[in-house]
């Protein structure tokens, strides 16, 4: 018995000096540089490093295929078929253009093959549904769960793939799960502590540093390589920040650069433990579930967040949900109606390194977070947009619209004007009687004859 001990005795010591040393590194390399918000280019060397290995397995699986005589599924380089889109005045004018007056207001039996075309496309290519599914890519990294050539092409490329799910679900899966851990237990403990400070500068400086440093630190649980452009048009007190939503993780991506306050419903659980913690420092506006759905009660505690030009800007994702990084689609016009100087902020993903999509129709936030924490990193581009103001002779629809195209122009997002809610509901009456009646004021006569170009 007391032979075993000199044995136990080097294993404690070996098992300490192992978690020594893994404390220090994840505190010099990660937490201390999250904190004063510096980088030692390892992320950016380890991206540069994987973008080499995934055009090698890229080239090697097309040679493969190639030499197998099989066929080579390759998607456009923004994963969408885009295709020119028409109104319905164009549509009808460019039927009729065969020879016959383009201005005749009368009813035409060709009209009806635009409506039947235009069914059919609808049912064959759907322009809305597929912002709701992984964007496609055009080289290999590594998933199987991103590529659709993925098979037996030679020992020395499934080798790599095995090597690379180790490293993956091995390494950086638990560095990631313990910084995540580490991230969202300071900003509770923290957040918590500066609210008992009386009101000050000296408690919004803390307060400021704190949602940082524990955003940061969140930042580097996704191994996110972040760039971002235009920082001297970040949103400033008293206005409205408008992004683009591709993923939950977008509020992280923003507030680890920034300091807002943030709007959302009340939640239970863990959020809910984050959130009451979180309102305690900083003056974040969040509803009941029973106000949520009044307009006028957001409307109004919006307004009064932004008339006060001490308060921190408000971060708002007027989509509504979240589109699959190609295309930014219907802003909701309540942001927009309060006057407020809006900031727009474009963000795009490079989904090389990991889809951060979620699909809250097919996964569920457990599901997702594991599939960004064993994907190898999280890589983006974030623009600050010149701050835009409403018109006059503008309403907010058409402020909203305005700021949207702004966003996608930046992000090299195909702008849309449906609803993102359309995922989950079937089309409102008001989108069917609009085309009704601009089709009724065809056949009227009703509108200007147009210009033959």
């Amino acid at each position: 018995m007391s032979s075993l001990l000199p044995f136990d005795s080097v294993l404690c010591l070996l098992l300490r000096l192992s978690l020594t040393l893994w404390f220090t590194l994840l505190l010099v390399f990660i937490i201390v540089p999250a904190i004063f918000g510096v980088s030692f280019g390892i992320r950016r060397l380890y991206m540069k490093t994987l973008l080499r290995i995934f055009t090698w397995a890229t080239l090697r699986i097309e040679r493969g295929i190639k030499e197998k005589s099989h066929t080579l599924y390759k998607p456009l380089s923004n994963g969408i078929i885009a295709k020119e889109s028409t109104s319905l005045e164009e549509g009808i004018w460019e039927l009729r253009s065969n020879g016959r007056s383009l201005d005749r207001p009368e009813f035409e039996l060709s009209d009806i093959f635009y409506f039947c075309r235009q069914g059919m496309e609808s049912i064959m290519d759907d322009e809305v549904t597929q912002r709701f599914s992984a964007e496609e890519l055009e080289t290999w990294n590594l998933l199987t769960r991103t590529n659709y050539n993925f098979q037996h092409i030679s020992v020395r490329l499934t080798v790599l793939w095995g090597l690379g799910m180790l490293v993956r679900y091995t390494f950086l899966l638990p560095l990631r799960v313990a910084l995540a851990i580490t991230g969202v237990s300071l900003l509770v403990i923290g957040t918590t502590v500066v609210g008992l400070l009386p009101n000050g500068r000296f408690k919004e400086f803390l307060s400021k540093h704190v949602h940082l440093m524990c955003y940061r630190i969140c930042v580097r649980a996704l191994t996110a390589i972040i760039t971002y452009h235009g920082s001297e048009n970040r949103p400033r007190n008293g206005g409205i920040c408008v992004a683009n939503h591709t993923s939950p993780i977008d509020v992280i991506i923003l507030a680890s650069d920034g300091y807002y306050a943030m709007v959302g419903q009340v939640h239970g659980g863990l959020m809910g433990v984050i959130q009451r913690a979180m309102v305690k420092s900083c003056p974040h506006v969040w509803f009941e579930r029973s106000e949520v759905k009044d307009r006028h009660l957001v409307a109004k505690r919006l307004t009064d967040h932004v008339q006060d030009k001490s308060k921190l800007p408000i971060l708002i994702f007027p989509e509504g949900t979240c589109i699959n990084n190609t295309s930014v689609m219907m802003f909701k016009k309540g942001s927009f109606e309060i006057g407020a100087t809006v900031y727009p902020v474009a963000i795009k993903y490079d989904p090389r390194f990991g889809d951060a999509f979620w699909n809250s129709s097919k996964n569920g936030m457990v599901t997702y977070l594991l599939r960004m924490m064993t994907s190898w990193a999280i890589v983006c581009s974030v623009w600050y947009l010149p701050p835009m103001t409403r018109q006059e002779n503008e309403d907010a629809v058409q402020f909203a619209n305005r700021v949207k195209s702004a966003i996608a122009h930046q992000g090299g997002l195909v702008d849309l004007l449906w609803d993102g809610g359309l995922k989950r509901e079937k089309v409102k009456d008001a989108y069917k009687e609009e085309q009704q009646k601009v089709y009724s004021r065809i056949i009227a006569g009703s509108q200007e004859n147009r210009s033959r170009s």
